[in-house]
């Protein structure tokens, strides 16, 4: 990572192709140093008169040291800030591909309403009585969730996908402890259910057993009858799997492991393939987080704040966490908390979060479930559904599906390495989709497909935009499978070579220092 002496990276730009620009830019992809090699620690981009400040109210707190910034003017801040902006992908640029994770259009109405004073606003210590619509919002919120799951009552605080499969099973053990039978500690996790799941339930102080899958891709529903006894506490099963298949023996595993005295934990983090068309509690679940910011649009990249409400049967309902709402008799909305607990529900196994939830979380997804009514939300399923066949099957021949003859995907294609020319892998593939203008998807994930490639286009994308997504995808495929050379030093149109990633993950360099890198990750 040398610099010249304009403190510019030219050679990083060029990427191979033509002569090297003086700038380093490439017509408008333009080449951005470090903010630390633009400004200078010795110079601020603002000058006070100096002055005496006096006493300070710092109690001893008062810098000892130079802070170590660069100063900046006002347009050298915009524009480093605006530069790096571009070179990073966002769902408003293009599709994004990512399997399991929902990365859809977030309608701009979402985020003008939680942008309301009385939502963007309200704090958690306000008194009750000035938040009412705020309560509203949550209770409104809960109701539609209980409705479109078939479920009896719902935890609306967990704040994400993984913290709010942490509730579910601690109201599992709440309730095994509550009929004293705290000795059932197993819980089995099938090998197509998401990785977090056998994390929370060890977290959650549970052993964890596996499942096999079916050649189908499936639960194997012989092998976890076969493993059912009085030691087993629960089993969580992801549905639809991350194979991007439904498991329809679902009903069936519910009565075997009821019938032996466990409870059933749905991860619903691809809610959005069956949102409307299928309620989980017909089909015996006993609890379920909901990613709002996954099947209600909400974004869900770039680390923002996420949502996992938890919707439980009649059996978990009772230990559900606090805090919840309620509507009194006067019309009037409370919050359960502890204080009232002893008499109002005395079963809880506690608290999950401090307060009470994502209030911009849920004001975005009230507003999406609204606009779309019952009827859209159905829609908003099949679409999905539909747009994954489609990008499945208008790749047959190109890239191996290994549970295409399973039937119709759900809202994800699973595809392999199977096929490419010896030496290239799903790596290459991904790294070339970059060069095409996307984001790759999700790769080896699922573990039970070697080199896997997930695809999920989400049911907001056009035909148009999967049409061309497919032509990406398949052009690059057909480069890996003739051998082509080039594609091994794929990305090289990004503004940064391919990355060695095992050596920025093992060998990050996480603060900057006045002198040349010897070795870091460009």
């Amino acid at each position: 990572m040398t610099l010249n002496q304009s403190g510019w990276r030219p050679e990083m730009s060029a990427g191979g192709k033509g002569a090297p620009t003086h700038t380093g830019n490439r017509a408008l992809m333009l080449e951005e140093p470090l903010i630390f090699e633009i400004g200078s620690t010795r110079t601020t981009g603002v000058d006070f008169a100096e002055g005496d400040v006096g006493h300070d109210r710092l109690g001893g707190l008062t810098r000892r040291a130079a802070i170590g910034l660069p100063g900046l003017s006002e347009p050298e801040t915009v524009r480093h800030y605006t530069r790096l902006s571009r070179q990073n992908y966002a769902i408003d640029l293009g599709l994004f591909p990512l399997g399991s994770c929902t990365m859809k259009h977030n309608p701009r109405l979402n985020e003008r309403v939680a942008r309301l004073p009385g939502f963007a606003d309200v704090h958690p210590l306000q008194p009750v009585d000035t938040v009412q619509g705020a309560l509203a919002v949550v209770n409104e919120l809960a109701v539609w969730l209980i409705r479109l799951t078939g479920m009896h009552g719902v935890a609306m605080s967990p704040k994400a996908g993984a913290h709010g499969e942490l509730c579910g099973m601690l109201c599992i053990k709440a309730a095994l402890e509550k009929r004293g039978e705290g000795h059932r500690r197993v819980v089995l996790v099938p090998e197509s259910a998401h990785g977090t799941n056998p994390a929370t339930a060890a977290f959650a102080g549970f052993a964890v057993e596996d499942i096999p899958a079916a050649a189908d891709g499936r639960v194997d529903t012989a092998a976890l009858e076969e493993r059912l006894g009085p030691d087993v506490a629960a089993v969580m099963i992801t549905n639809p799997n991350t194979c991007g298949l439904f498991e329809r023996d679902l009903k069936r595993i519910s009565d075997a492991v009821h019938a032996a005295g466990g409870y059933v934990y749905c991860d619903g983090a691809n809610f959005n393939a069956i949102v409307g068309r299928v309620r989980p509690g017909d089909l015996g679940v006993d609890a379920m987080h909901i990613n709002l910011h996954k099947t209600f649009s909400t974004p869900h990249g770039g680390g923002g704040p996420g949502s996992g409400p938890v919707v439980l049967s009649e059996a978990l309902s009772p230990f559900a966490p606090l805090p919840f709402v309620e509507r009194r008799g006067d019309g009037h909305l409370a919050l359960v908390e502890e204080q009232d607990a002893d008499d109002r529900h005395p079963d809880g196994f506690g608290r999950m979060t401090a307060f009470h939830g994502q209030m911009g979380m849920f004001t975005r997804a009230l507003a999406y479930i609204l606009s779309h009514g019952a009827d859209g939300l159905r829609q908003v399923s099949e679409d999905a559904v539909l747009n994954a066949n489609y990008v499945l099957r208008s790749l047959e021949g190109t890239l191996d599906a290994p549970f295409a003859g399973s039937g119709p995907c759900m809202h994800e294609a699973l595809f392999s390495d199977a096929g490419l020319a010896e030496g290239f892998s799903t790596l290459d593939v991904a790294k070339g989709l970059i060069d095409e203008g996307y984001h790759p998807m999700t790769v080896y994930f699922p573990l039970v497909v070697h080199g896997a490639m997930l695809v999920e286009p989400t049911e907001t994308e056009s035909k148009a935009a999967l049409d061309q997504f497919i032509g990406a995808l398949r052009a690059v495929a057909e480069r890996a499978r003739a051998g082509d050379a080039d594609l091994k030093t794929a990305p090289h149109f990004a503004p940064r070579r391919r990355l060695d990633e095992t050596q920025a993950a093992r060998r990050p360099v996480l603060a900057w220092k006045d002198a040349p890198l010897a070795q870091a990750a460009e």
